[in-house]
């Protein structure tokens, strides 16, 4: 018995002089996993109610937005890209508010708004999307290089007509009329031939016939 007694407080007097070596390390060891599975489930809370709050957000200027109440559109805008500015939500607001803008007559602050989509989207079609509109400011202004640079900028290839039938018109205003005749054949060439806007290129095509 006394034997046993003796392995035992061998084992106990090895188990402390383990843990006053290595105690310190364990704790820590394990106070960081469990922070780190409690951070993780603290951090994908917060995430999921961002993007609750973000589209709630969104909801409410679709709803704005249709009272075509430019000052209204703008604040409800400026709360979600100023609020969440990562979310998905953030550059479909700014296109919304530059849209308003532009009804407005408020040219830069539409411009601002949609470089800002732009600059910020994660959405490869929604950025060729942004790109488009900001080249038709662009080309309003008549600052052909700058709208030029956009559309000629990598694309998706469901935007192609698209963005070849707005480097005609860059190039039409610009009096560059050999260069819009091809770019308005290309549009041509990728475009449904049923679709009402292959007509419409057409048309553009044809005025410049007789143009040299």
């Amino acid at each position: 018995m006394a034997t046993y007694d003796l392995e035992e407080q061998e084992k106990i007097d090895g188990l402390k002089s383990w843990w006053e070596m290595y105690g310190t390390v364990v704790i820590v060891v394990v106070a960081t996993l469990v922070a780190s599975v409690v951070g993780t489930q603290v951090w994908n809370r917060y995430q999921k109610q961002q993007v609750e709050q973000a589209a709630e957000l969104y909801a409410s200027l679709q709803q704005i937005d249709e009272s075509d109440d430019p000052k209204k559109i703008s604040d409800a805008a400026h709360l979600l890209i100023e609020g969440f500015p990562s979310s998905g939500y953030a550059p479909r607001a700014a296109m919304a508010s530059a849209r308003a803008s532009l009804e407005a007559g408020d040219k830069q602050a539409a411009r601002t708004r949609l470089q800002w989509a732009m600059d910020h989207t994660k959405e490869n079609e929604l950025k060729d999307l942004v790109r488009l509109r900001l080249a038709g400011l662009l080309l309003d202004e008549k600052k052909y290089d700058e709208a030029l640079k956009l559309v000629e900028s990598k694309h998706s290839e469901s935007f192609s007509s698209l963005y070849a039938d707005r480097k005609g018109d860059i190039l039409t205003a610009s009096g560059k009329f050999p260069e819009a005749r091809v770019a308005y054949q290309l549009a041509l060439d990728r475009i449904n031939a049923e679709s009402a806007y292959h007509n419409i290129i057409q048309m553009k095509l044809d005025a410049l016939a007789e143009t040299k």
